[in-house]
């Protein structure tokens, strides 16, 4: 029986790929001077460049058909009894390498850059309970006041009047004036996408996700608006090369804040609020409560409607698809899987304190 050849030159090049990769997550300053800051922003750029404006999503269509093959492929096997098993193998691994080589080569490289915290020149370490607490209640203080500059009144839960194309054209400003102090953070060429897989998302958990291949920042268009803004930048961050989840939400937040657009003030500290509290209720319950008790009870409405949407979507197939994810955040330099989110106190309070 004869084989591809070409395929089986693809697969051969996948155990060299992975020590490849093996070898670079050990090299964050290699990867930050000739990836991050070297091939990526041209890759990016032109991605962002070419599928930029089509109205849907790239990324989700390519998805579509690999899954579409990958179904028909095991459809034939199990027709065929499993006669072409070993090309069928073979072409998988070759499919395999190919995904893997564009995905690390697209973006995936990112996850083992230097960390933010060094790159905008923040003195992140461990924090105090006192530290926490103080950047807690600047948060809180910020968030009251732009409650009430739009409802007028502390009760009122608010309702965003954006679309979601508003929320897509209105989210590189923040990214401009952010790029004025730093720009490294620089945002160019948008794509950015309601994700055609937005009911899956839900029932999976997830508001957002990039396409590694295609560059797209695709947004889970069922998720409440309030959240929307943030949601929206945290994904952005993803594509100008912040790969860890902790760094892209600390750059959505000032990306949030630094928008004039008050809805994505509201959205940036309702986030940075929401991370914090969690924290501050892990070392000091009595405290944490009486921070929760100075916040606008609107804003609590808020985070109501938040819960009550995605308890919707509650079923017993997420906790498979979380720890599916949890595993591949640790295979990518995130040692602590979907906990790395929260790490954007740190961030926070590094923030915080440089502002003093």
């Amino acid at each position: 029986m004869q084989y591809n050849k070409k395929q089986i030159i693809f697969a051969l090049t996948l155990p060299f790929q992975l020590l490849i990769v093996q070898f670079l997550s050990q090299k964050p300053q290699w990867v930050e001077q000739y990836y991050s800051n070297g091939l990526y922003p041209y890759i990016s750029s032109f991605f962002r460049f070419i599928f930029g404006w089509i109205p849907f999503s790239v990324g989700d269509v390519l998805g579509f058909v690999l899954l579409f093959s990958l179904t028909r492929a095991i459809y034939r096997l199990i027709k065929d009894r499993f006669k072409n098993s070993i090309t069928l193998l073979i072409r998988l691994t070759a499919t395999l390498a190919i995904i893997y080589f564009c995905f690390y080569t697209f973006w995936g490289l990112n996850y083992f850059r230097e960390p933010l915290a060094k790159n905008l020149g923040l003195q992140q370490s461990n924090y105090t309970t006192e530290q926490l607490i103080q950047t807690t209640k600047k948060i809180v203080l910020e968030l009251n006041k732009i409650h009430l500059k739009i409802t007028d009144n502390d009760t009122i839960k608010i309702e965003s009047p954006h679309t979601q194309k508003e929320i897509y054209t209105l989210a590189p400003n923040g990214y401009k004036k952010l790029a004025v102090i730093y720009p490294q953070l620089t945002y160019k060429t948008s794509s950015i996408k309601n994700s055609l897989v937005s009911l899956f998302q839900s029932y999976n958990g997830t508001a957002g996700y990039i396409n590694p291949i295609t560059g797209e920042a695709q947004i889970n268009d069922m998720i409440p608006k309030t959240g929307y803004p943030s949601t929206t930048c945290h994904e952005m961050a993803h594509q100008i090369g912040w790969a860890a989840e902790n760094d892209a939400n600390f750059v959505g937040f000032l990306a949030s804040i630094y928008n004039d657009d008050i809805y994505f003030k509201y959205s940036g500290y309702r986030m940075a609020y929401n991370y914090c509290i969690s924290q501050v209720y892990k070392h000091d319950k009595k405290l944490a409560k009486e921070i929760k008790h100075s916040v606008n009870k609107g804003i609590y409405k808020d985070y109501r409607g938040s819960y009550l949407h995605w308890k919707k979507f509650d079923n017993p197939i997420e906790p498979y698809f979380k720890k599916g994810y949890n595993s591949y955040l640790k295979a990518n330099n995130q040692s602590k899987g979907i906990k790395s989110y929260s790490y954007v106190v740190d961030l926070l309070i590094a923030y915080f304190k440089q502002k003093k």
